[in-house]
């Protein structure tokens, strides 16, 4: 018998956009399969499988590394002596291979010793996660970087920016992994709005990243400045460079830039420093088992929660949340005018491609679930009405509420078109009234009831007066009216014609 009724609902959903509206009625006549399931289980090649491990997307999420980073930064004493079992003249002889690879002007310095040291002392775990962490954004950096032209190395700066945390916030508002301030975010064309804040997004902040590092560049034309300038803006860096008289050298102007900025290059150099040198400091990162390349994207056509996609693609919402960091509020909306992208790993996109109609059924499904909003009718422009205006007399024993039923329109509308106050009116006198419902001339009984005649049975406890409130524009004199009922005698299991 289960089974027949599993067939049942499958068959029903093969007619599903051909008459939606019947779609839930058919999934929901058994109780043992629910219409989210009766979908899945129609879904081709639908996958479970090759999600983000819990473990790792918590380290992939992690915001302590990116404390750490903000604190060494801010709070380091890049000046003081660290020791450390590594030679000056065996790190001099590295600075100058690094020197060599890079278009990084590189020297030793003993500032930067004392910053490598400080790291290796005691960032050794924080660095291993980070390498872990590199390797699902690292090729997706480099392939940006090359199309602008930018120094490969530069992706370095991401960890010094936020530890690859997409959504890491400074202080001060600088926001994702590339921690853009929200006017220069605008300046490169990142939205932020009430749904959406792009700066949170990878792909699209580092596009942005990319083009302000290259704009930099044509500044500077070093790339210690161009650095010292993405962290205190090249105005700050060109007083530094007048202030220590014309100096292009990153070294020089030092002690004129502002105490993050100091501490701020020395930490880019040392990083690329632990990333270049990692195997002769024995650092052993854990292998990523996801990386940027292996999601894709797909364009939304309905407005979409993650708790929707979730149920529907069996991808937890955490998940969800890290793989797409520009919507603010879990909701990925929709505009004709604007493409707005979901991403997911690619083999749960494959389940979406394959199955894209069943998914936005079961959204339409959803949304004739949700409750809607009452908009009343326009009461505010009385012209839109005005080809409608007709007058009624009032006859004795009329209310308020039987003319309104009378005319398909509300008691409130009633009272605004003719400034009346509470439910009093005088027969023979004349009321205003704008409705497109066509009124029987007859004085008969029957040309006052509405077209939307209905029921009610009456239960214990009820009485006329609770019945009335519970249909708007009907008092109980109505109800005695429509049912011959004298006085306010009405018993439990009685059939009462509400509106005529």
């Amino acid at each position: 018998m289960h089974k027949i009724k599993i067939i049942i609902a499958f068959f029903s959903f093969s007619c599903l956009f051909a008459q939606k509206e019947s779609v839930s009625n058919e999934f929901e006549i058994t109780k043992n399969i629910s219409f989210l399931d009766s979908i899945k289980a129609t879904f081709t090649d639908h996958n479970t499988s090759n999600c983000i491990d819990e473990r790792w997307l918590a380290e992939l999420t992690n915001e302590d590394i990116f404390e750490e980073i903000y604190e060494d930064i801010n709070e380091i004493e890049a000046d003081s002596l660290v020791s450390y079992e590594l030679s000056t003249d065996l790190l001099k002889e590295r600075l100058k291979i690094l020197d060599s690879k890079t278009p990084f002007h590189i020297e030793y310095n003993p500032i930067l010793e004392n910053v490598i040291k400080s790291y290796l002392n005691r960032r050794k775990t924080s660095f291993e996660r980070l390498m872990a962490i590199s390797e699902y954004y690292f090729p997706m950096f480099e392939e940006h970087l090359s199309k602008y032209d930018v120094p490969l190395e530069i992706k370095y700066l991401a960890i010094v920016e936020s530890a690859l945390n997409p959504k890491a916030r400074s202080r001060v508002g600088a926001t994702g992994l590339w921690q853009f301030m929200y006017p220069t975010g605008k300046q490169f064309n990142l939205e932020v709005n009430s749904y959406v804040d792009e700066r949170y997004d990878p792909l699209k902040a580092t596009e942005a990243a990319c083009q302000y590092l290259s704009s930099l560049y044509k500044i500077f034309g070093d790339w210690s400045m161009v650095l010292a300038s993405y962290n205190a803006g090249p105005g700050n860096v060109s007083k530094a460079i007048r202030r220590s008289g014309g100096s292009q050298n990153y070294w020089n102007i030092r002690k004129n830039l502002p105490r993050e900025t100091a501490n701020y290059v020395p930490a880019f150099f040392a990083t690329m420093y632990m990333y270049e040198f990692q195997k002769e400091h024995k650092f052993e990162p854990r292998k990523a088992n996801l990386t940027y390349f292996e999601t894709d994207t797909i364009v939304i056509k309905k407005r979409m929660t993650f708790k929707d996609i979730s149920d529907l693609l069996d991808i937890s919402v955490d998940e969800i949340e890290f793989l797409n960091p520009i919507y603010k509020l879990s909701v990925i909306p929709f505009q004709s005018d604007k493409a707005h992208y979901l991403r997911l790993p690619k083999s749960k996109i494959g389940s979406f491609v394959s199955n894209e109609d069943k998914i936005y059924a079961y959204i339409d499904h959803l949304d004739t679930k949700r409750e809607k909003t009452f908009i009343p009718e326009n009461t505010d422009n009385e012209s839109s009405y005005a080809t409608n205006l007709r007058y009624h007399k009032i006859r004795s024993g009329e209310s308020l509420g039987l003319i309104a039923q009378k005319y398909g329109v509300s008691v409130s509308n009633l009272r605004k078109w003719n400034r009346i106050r509470g439910n009093n009116i005088i027969a023979g006198k004349k009321l205003k009234i704008y409705s497109n419902v066509k009124v029987s001339s007859t004085n008969s009984k029957k040309s006052s009831k509405s077209t939307n005649s209905q029921s009610y049975r009456v239960k214990k406890g009820d009485s006329l007066y609770l019945i009335a409130k519970k249909f708007p524009g009907i008092s109980a004199d109505d109800i005695k009216k429509w049912n011959d009922i004298r006085g306010n005698n009405i018993k439990p299991g009685m059939i009462l014609n509400i509106n005529g």
